[in-house]
């Protein structure tokens, strides 16, 4: 079977915003798929894509959620640190809460020399002046200092979770630019990327026209019966 994410599928979808997503996504009937309140920390190169692994917490209770926790190799934070796939992006469900951290500099360092593509939470994450810094895409709602046991207790790995306001199924596509991150259905991978490289090269050729002074009636849609032929003349310029 072939896999949702291929490597030109991938290579398409970082050539794409997410708000292009968002309009391909809409036209399929899914309106809820932009994670909301996130941001990237961090200037990005290229958009992150990868396929979800999830981790999920639940509100931390004091008796189970002692440091000492922390010694056990199995505990599900430190679990999912070690074992989400490289080319992959792992998103936390902090559950909105960003009062503590989801996870912090040295996790995320461990993550960025793994191979993951990057790391996504609806929470905070501690150290985030040095998460900036790093060569990794991480999007989170805001620094937080407090470990993440102050009130998270993390219980589950690769899961359906949801993510600000969004839900997330392992092996969903997850798509983030400098405007935050989209999730794409597996299954729908291959048909938004082609449509959405299309649907781009169409808003590049728009945007050139606008600038220049042109208005945006029967160019923004194409009802211009004529439009399309410039449109065409101008991709085999940019050979696009």
């Amino acid at each position: 079977m072939t896999p949702a994410l291929t490597s030109a599928t991938r290579e398409k979808l970082r050539r794409v915003s997410t708000a292009t997503l968002c309009t391909a996504l809409f036209k399929r009937g899914l309106r809820n798929q932009f994670i909301q309140d996130v941001r990237p920390l961090g200037k990005l190169e290229y958009n992150m894509v990868g396929e979800a692994f999830t981790l999920r917490y639940i509100p931390a209770r004091e008796d189970l959620n002692q440091l000492s926790v922390f010694r056990d190799p199995a505990h599900p934070q430190r679990k999912a640190i070690e074992e989400c796939p490289p080319g992959d992006v792992l998103v936390i469900d902090s559950r909105k809460d960003a009062r503590a951290a989801s996870a912090g500099s040295i996790l995320i360092t461990r993550l960025m020399q793994r191979g993951v593509e990057g790391i996504v939470t609806d929470g905070g994450f501690r150290d985030s002046p040095e998460i900036a810094n790093l060569a990794f895409s991480a999007y989170h709602n805001r620094p937080s200092a407090p470990t993440n046991l102050t009130l998270h207790q993390a219980l589950d790995i690769n899961v359906p979770i949801g993510c600000g306001d969004v839900a997330v199924w392992p092996g969903d596509i997850v798509v983030g630019d400098s405007e935050g991150v989209v999730i794409i259905p597996a299954h729908l991978a291959t048909e938004v990327a082609e449509e959405t490289v299309e649907m781009t090269a169409y808003e590049d050729f728009v945007l050139e026209l606008v600038q220049s002074g042109k208005s945006i009636i029967g160019l923004y849609p194409p009802t211009d019966p004529n439009i399309l032929t410039v449109f065409g003349e101008w991709r085999n310029v940019n050979k696009r």
